[in-house]
């Protein structure tokens, strides 16, 4: 009865988690993009690191507060993180300047394979043929919807490939980070938020120059936009705050698959607000196709032998054991 109750209370968190992760970020690409699109303000990294400076600020809070203990992370080990999460950002912004849309969604669509890559070499995971089928099922419904046009070059390559390999790698360290220290989410928030505040408010303004030939000193601030970029901090603590829940309580993999639901969320939002331009019959395919994917990753990665972690035989044991990933996530039942 008390193994169903956990069960039942974990289910419960997992759900919870994931609405969290959908909502904010569903609400912050929409604010983002009328903060962009409407009121000009173009200036990505630069919001970027005002929504780590907001983060920060939450964090302090709520250690002066008390809800938030005092941790220890090692310089080596937070410097490493933050130079992954910057990377990632400038990237990601990179790479969609200077590749088209198409080739630019095929490249995220590429972080699931890496983040495959990195548990199956770093954490010895083995994944059912169940569970690689569905995550395929996922790609290609994914693709369907979201790639159109799809053009390359060398340098446009070259930042895609910065952007996958330092995505995949920052969200592999977030679960790493909170097993091997055993830090919760907003103690590691804690610690990240204020280097990727300082260092993005400092980088951001010349990087949003150089993409956008524009100064953010010299835009012309409002009402109207200055609430829209207070809002979008406010949802970006969310984000941030529940990408690390996310991802602390299952892993990478699991939060990239799982995490294109916001992909069509957005694109399903899209038509309902702006119109049902670009609406067609490969595109609800593709949406139906990918949710139903992710309902089979669900499904298959949460069988027994569908997505766990194996270790080497006791030399006293001639049987290969396989250690489950539920067994790693303890630490994060009480996020």
């Amino acid at each position: 009865m008390a193994l169903s109750s956990k069960a039942e209370k974990k289910a419960v968190l997992d759900v919870a988690s994931w609405m969290f992760n959908i909502v904010t970020s569903v609400g912050i690409i929409i604010v983002n993009k009328a903060l962009m699109a409407t009121y000009g303000f173009t200036f990505a990294t630069t919001l970027t690191g005002l929504h780590f400076a907001t983060t920060t600020l939450m964090t302090v809070v709520l250690r002066w507060m008390g809800y938030i203990q005092p941790t220890h992370l090692p310089l080596s080990e937070l410097l490493k993180f933050v130079l992954f999460a910057n990377f990632s950002i400038v990237g990601m912004n990179i790479s969609l300047m200077w590749n088209s849309v198409g080739f630019y969604q095929i490249a995220k669509l590429s972080m699931i394979p890496v983040s495959c890559l990195l548990e199956v070499v770093l954490d010895n995971m083995r994944y059912s043929r169940g569970t690689k089928l569905s995550i395929l099922v996922v790609l290609l419904g994914v693709g369907v919807c979201t790639v159109t046009d799809v053009s390359v070059n060398a340098k446009g390559f070259v930042a895609a490939i910065i952007a996958v390999w330092s995505t995949s790698l920052q969200q592999y360290y977030v679960h790493f980070l909170q097993r091997k220290y055993a830090l919760g989410s907003f103690n590691l928030l804690g610690h990240t938020a204020p280097v990727q505040a300082g260092t993005l408010l400092f980088v951001g303004p010349f990087l949003d120059f150089w993409l956008t030939n524009k100064r953010v000193d010299l835009y012309n601030f409002n009402s109207t936009s200055v609430f829209f970029i207070i809002l979008s901090c406010t949802i970006a603590v969310g984000t941030n705050l529940s990408q690390f829940i996310c991802i602390g309580r299952f892993t990478a993999v699991s939060f990239q698959v799982l995490g294109h639901m916001k992909t069509i969320l957005v694109l399903f939002f899209g038509f309902l607000i702006f119109g049902r331009e670009g609406l067609n019959l490969h595109v609800v395919f593709g949406m139906i196709l990918a949710i139903l994917g992710m309902i089979w990753y669900g499904n298959a990665s949460s069988k027994p032998g569908g997505k766990e972690r194996w270790t080497a035989p006791l030399p006293a044991d001639k049987s290969p054991k396989v250690t489950s990933l539920s067994q790693s996530e303890e630490l994060d039942e009480n996020v």
